[in-house]
């Protein structure tokens, strides 16, 4: 894998199963204690609306992206840009495309751009996910947490320097 096999491309209403899918394949761990098929499908269903309203809701501005690697879509990306910030509202692989680097080199990205325009970029995360280590060897910091999630940022150190200066 190479970065120019990643891509990406907006969302369409067309998307929904795949985004729903996406979903499902990022929650296995959860949903294994189910096992009842119509249970998962139902939970999955539910909880897929209810994440989705409240991102529109939260994030009425955000990019949702599809994720492709070659011309195969293997996840989504969910990016909310304002003036000062980046926000990484979601990101999500089918499971046979983690642990492959593609996420660093997404995140990468955002960083770059962040960088480019002396934007922070922030994000939530389960406190229990291993994305936690890979967003701090990225140069995250945690901000804050609570019972489920920790808020993590990245700043450009040329950020920290230009507002200390003020």
């Amino acid at each position: 894998m190479i970065d120019s096999d990643i891509a990406l491309r907006s969302a369409t209403p067309e998307d929904q199963k795949f985004l729903r899918a996406v979903f499902a394949s990022t929650r296995t761990d959860e949903l294994a204690a189910l096992g009842d098929t119509s249970m998962i499908e139902s939970f999955v269903s539910m909880q897929f609306d209810v994440q989705e309203r409240v991102y529109r809701t939260a994030y009425p501005t955000a990019e949702n992206r599809i994720i492709f690697l070659g011309e195969r879509p293997i996840g989504r990306m969910l990016v909310d840009r304002t003036a000062d910030t980046i926000t990484l509202v979601d990101i999500g692989l089918l499971s046979e495309f983690r642990n492959r680097r593609i996420g660093s080199l997404l995140v990468g990205r955002l960083i770059d751009e962040a960088a480019a325009a002396r934007k922070s970029v922030r994000l939530s995360v389960f406190k229990f996910n291993r994305a936690v280590r890979l967003y701090e060897r990225l140069g995250f910091f945690k901000v804050s947490e609570d019972a489920s999630y920790i808020q993590m940022q990245w700043v450009a150190t040329s950020i920290i320097i230009a507002k200390d200066a003020n």
